[in-house]
């Protein structure tokens, strides 16, 4: 697949929607005696309104953390995560919860939902959850999943029966179906094929078209290149050899 490369954006004074700065981050391995794995050491950046930056970095950098500490999945040592006016860093659950429903979406690399719920159903949720009219949130999803390659037939099934690849465009469809000021993304063209993979990076240029800030993993490099104004590579803020957890 050839895309043209986005052109970078240049930087504006606006207030980031998502200011990451001085962030420490350790594992504790648990069944190696307790064991403290250092993993980011100061993580500092910045991702504004109509931005997608990407993370950069070889696999076990910590990328993936990173959206996941973003998300309030997981907790830090020390440093601020701030979404707009909250710190996820420092917020309690109901806090996070709020941010996840009104200020940032994820799309990750695995569907979760409950079973025997419908492909259209899972995809319309988020919508109904902020007080759209569920026949119109209804309509969204159609559209999405259609314009994501899901035949109609399969609109009223479980996604728990699709294929992987059909699980993963479910996914996309219910991330992007919202307007959210933050989007996570985490290699959400990893099991597409061409034609899909395009329909993904034409919806993250309308969502920066929109002034939605973008943050994602993208290991596909031609991906990459067509979506993202800038990369942060995460390996610059890795431990220093020897440094204590």
């Amino acid at each position: 697949m050839t895309l043209p490369t986005t052109p970078t954006t240049p930087t504006t004074p606006t207030t980031p929607i998502l200011a990451v700065s001085g962030v420490d981050k350790t594992f504790t391995m648990h069944l190696q005696g307790g064991q403290r794995l250092a993993v980011l050491r100061g993580l500092t950046f910045e991702v504004r309104s109509g931005e997608c930056v990407a993370l950069g970095g070889a696999s076990g950098a910590g990328k993936s953390s990173i959206l996941k500490m973003v998300y309030g999945n997981y907790a830090v040592d020390r440093g601020r995560i701030v979404l707009r006016n909250t710190d996820i860093a420092a917020a309690d659950p109901r806090q996070v919860l709020a941010a996840r429903r009104h200020t940032m979406g994820y799309v990750s690399q695995f569907l979760r939902c409950v079973p025997r719920v419908a492909a259209l159903q899972v995809v319309a949720e988020p919508l109904v959850h902020r007080g759209m009219g569920i026949a119109e949130a209804g309509e969204r999803a159609a559209r999405m999943l259609a314009r994501l390659g899901i035949p109609e037939r399969l609109w009223v099934l479980s996604p728990v029966t699709f294929s992987g690849g059909e699980q993963q465009r479910v996914n996309i469809a219910r991330g992007f179906i919202s307007e959210l000021p933050l989007l996570l993304l985490d290699e959400p063209t990893a099991a597409l094929d061409p034609r899909n993979r395009e329909v993904v990076v034409e919806l993250i240029r309308e969502k920066r078209a929109g002034g939605t800030a973008l943050l994602g993993i993208f290991h596909d490099p031609v991906v990459r290149d067509a979506v993202a104004d800038r990369v942060v590579e995460v390996e610059t803020f890795a431990p220093a050899a020897g440094a204590a957890a």
